[in-house]
């Protein structure tokens, strides 16, 4: 480890931190959050990974080779755990949650919700005048949010205009969407500094559609904004950044940065 902190960039630290507190990233998102180029993303993370500061993992797939997951290795979960204080994991003890994450049922829906975020911060390189504000995980929703409600996350979004705070809810199509809405009551439930927009972010128009026609079937809790936006028709729209949001009851769709943000003192509600 006394070794390794002598050999350790910025960018490396940066990288640990992320992995951190969003446990995985495929090499793709790591070029985008960190690297710009997925070539050198490749030849560092490679490097990283030969000195146990990241590991890695990916399924058998059929045609083709599915992309590396990154995670922390032994050598960079101990840094961190350093850096804090804390006592140094074993080896074996961050093998084994690498191995537990890599046959997570949920690994997909991670992946999807890091890449929201990813798909943001990779926007702002390339876009003067935005930036992703804020980028919390589920851990930290959880204790904003307490038994309330369980956010896959949350972020602050600055576009030239004023910071567009909100929740993100991923949908994979898996769930009901009795289900799906049966969430809203634990985000109307929160307190006014929390009322964020809720962020649906679908997997199809399919799913929107019908997610929209549920929700004016069953209505809206009071004081409730809800937006929904697909995976697909992102991909073609510049991202979630761009003119794919649609607030319920509403048939335009908007940027990201034009939605509407909570009242607050100072214009600044999300700080609290």
């Amino acid at each position: 480890m006394a070794a390794e902190l002598g050999r350790l960039t910025p960018r490396d630290r940066h990288l640990l931190d992320l992995l951190d507190q969003h446990r995985t990233f495929t090499t793709d998102q790591l070029a985008d959050l960190a690297f710009g180029s997925v070539g050198r993303a490749r030849n560092r993370l490679n490097t990283l990974h030969d000195r146990d500061i990241l590991d890695r993992f990916r399924h058998y797939q059929r045609p083709g080779s599915q992309a590396w997951r990154w995670t922390l290795g032994p050598v960079g979960a101990a840094l961190i755990a350093a850096g804090r204080g804390e006592t140094l994991p074993r080896p074996a003890a961050v093998r084994d949650a690498t191995a537990r994450l890599a046959m997570s049922p949920t690994l997909a829906h991670l992946l999807t919700a890091n890449g929201f975020f990813v798909a943001l911060t990779g926007h702002a390189r390339t876009h003067p005048g935005t930036r992703l504000v804020r980028w919390w995980n589920e851990a930290h929703c959880r204790e904003a949010c307490g038994t309330l409600v369980r956010p896959d996350g949350h972020g602050v979004w600055s576009d030239k205009g004023p910071a567009v705070p909100f929740w993100v809810e991923v949908d994979l199509g898996t769930e009901t969407l009795g289900r799906v809405v049966g969430k809203l009551a634990g985000y109307a439930a929160l307190p006014p500094r929390r009322a964020y927009p809720v962020l649906f972010w679908l997997p199809t128009a399919a799913r929107e559609a019908n997610l929209h026609a549920h929700l004016r079937r069953a209505g809206l809790p009071d004081g409730l904004t809800v937006v929904t936006a697909t995976i697909e028709h992102a991909a073609a729209s510049g991202g979630p950044a761009g003119p794919v949001w649609r607030i319920l009851g509403h048939p335009e769709r908007a940027c990201l940065g034009e939605l509407p943000a909570p009242g607050g003192d100072g214009g600044a509600s999300w700080d609290g």
